[in-house]
């Protein structure tokens, strides 16, 4: 399967070569110069002034950073595997890992000597391959959290408190859906809830929709899935079977894409992964709140007109909330040109001297905890309250965070589970189809 993977990766590939991706490109590397990649524009500042420090604190070596949009940076990054093209240091993410790890592009970091207990739980951990070595120093962190409009919430009587503490369950919604049917309104002003509403002529939908959510659900089903007891995989990490078939999974996607059918959420002919994500409606105003993570924290604060406020997921049948904490984390390439250069480059990376730095841009939560205080100190600065996303992370009593599923063959899970829940979301399809596609899935990952 391995031999199958890899054949696939070149064929796609050798497309994007001929295309001209990596044509005429390459690294720049040299004895004295790191080349780094990252996909967040908004990022780029803060590690322009890392690289700065780092520059002083190692003459001699200099840092070349490019930044590129999110499908450009995959299909270039994967392109230089091939070509010989990829940067010393490129910014990581756990469904691609799996992938590249297995494909033996990365290097391994176990010098660095990065300890767990100098990160945020759980962050370093995910990095470890299956075959014990670490491929990845601990970037960030993110949580997802509820961003409302709080205007339209007090307009419908709805208030943070109130926010704050909505329940929700497979069965009829709970007070989670009452709030989003409320904060619904159609074209002749009536409510979601009231008598008359006509869900086919919709003016403001209580929920915005980032689409069909694949094979993840980060900031879709996923906190009702994990908050009604549900797991991706067998095991926490590397597991060899997804549980799609679940009962209880498949009884949550249900209920949650029953939300457009009632006309509380907007339907998947609205959504554009391109041009009308949640973040667009609501700062359109077709829409009054959205699940979305951390990392479009200042997204939503910058909205003209709209006063955006955060709050925690609902509470699920667990009776715990649930969110997906994810961390990103800077990764070496096997065919880096200066490979000392990026060993220190990683490593102060991945130091407080420079997740401080970040932290106080105000952009991400860095991975040490120093960093992630620099970052609340930053966002309180702007008047921005992150107790949503902070307190996951502390409150292990009430809150379930998770990961992404961390296994092999992400692309071809991700590829089978794309139409599948875009089947269920806009054409109706019965959930039960997941049943198929969940062994064909598992048939892949057993080979």
């Amino acid at each position: 399967m391995r031999l199958r993977t890899l054949t696939a990766l070149a064929g796609a590939l050798a497309l994007s070569l001929v295309t001209g991706c990596a044509n005429g490109d390459s690294t720049g590397s040299s004895s004295n110069t790191v080349t780094y990649w990252l996909w967040d524009a908004n990022q780029l500042p803060a590690y322009q002034a890392c690289a700065k420090g780092f520059e002083k604190e190692n003459p001699g070596l200099k840092v070349k950073i490019t930044q590129l949009g999110w499908s450009d940076y995959w299909t270039k990054l994967t392109a230089g595997f091939i070509a010989g093209t990829q940067p010393d240091v490129f910014t990581d993410h756990i469904q691609k890992f799996g992938q590249f790890a297995d494909l033996k592009v990365l290097e391994p970091l176990d010098d660095l000597g990065i300890k767990e207990a100098d990160y945020q739980p759980g962050l370093a951990a995910n990095w470890i391959g299956q075959d014990g070595h670490r491929y990845g120093a601990p970037k960030d962190w993110d949580t997802v959290a509820l961003f409302y409009n709080q205007k339209m919430a007090k307009d419908a009587g709805l208030t943070a408190e109130q926010l704050n503490a909505l329940s929700w369950n497979p069965e009829d919604g709970g007070t989670f859906e009452k709030a989003i049917a409320h904060l619904t309104i159609d074209k002749n002003g009536k409510r979601g809830d009231e008598p008359g509403f006509d869900k086919n002529n919709v003016k403001v939908y209580g929920l915005a929709s980032n689409g069909g959510g694949m094979g993840d659900g980060q900031t879709q089903w996923s906190p009702f899935t994990a908050s009604a007891g549900w797991s991706y995989t067998d095991k926490a990490r590397w597991g060899t079977k997804y549980q799609y078939d679940s009962e209880t999974f498949q009884s949550v996607v249900k209920w949650y894409f029953g939300l457009a059918k009632k006309g509380y959420m907007v339907p998947f002919t609205d959504y554009n992964i391109q041009s009308n994500q949640a973040n667009t409606q609501v700062s359109a105003g077709k829409a009054a709140a959205a699940f979305d993570g951390a990392w479009m924290i200042s997204t939503y604060k910058g909205f003209k007109g709209r006063d955006m406020k955060a709050a925690f997921t609902p509470v699920g049948p667990t009776g715990k909330r649930a969110t997906m904490m994810n961390g990103l984390a800077d990764s070496i390439t096997k065919g880096s040109d200066n490979k000392a250069g990026a060993r220190k480059w990683v490593a102060y990376l991945a130091s407080d001297a420079c997740q401080t730095v970040v932290g106080k841009y105000g952009i991400v939560f860095p991975a040490t905890p120093a960093g992630t205080e620099a970052a609340e100190a930053a966002y309180k600065k702007q008047g921005i309250d992150v107790t949503a996303f902070t307190e996951p992370v502390e409150n292990k009593k009430d809150f379930r965070t998770f990961s992404y599923p961390i296994t092999n063959y992400a692309a071809d899970v991700t590829a089978l589970m794309q139409p599948a829940m875009e089947d269920i979301y806009g054409n109706g399809t019965p959930v039960s189809s997941l049943d198929e596609v969940n062994d064909q899935i598992n048939f892949i990952l057993n080979q």
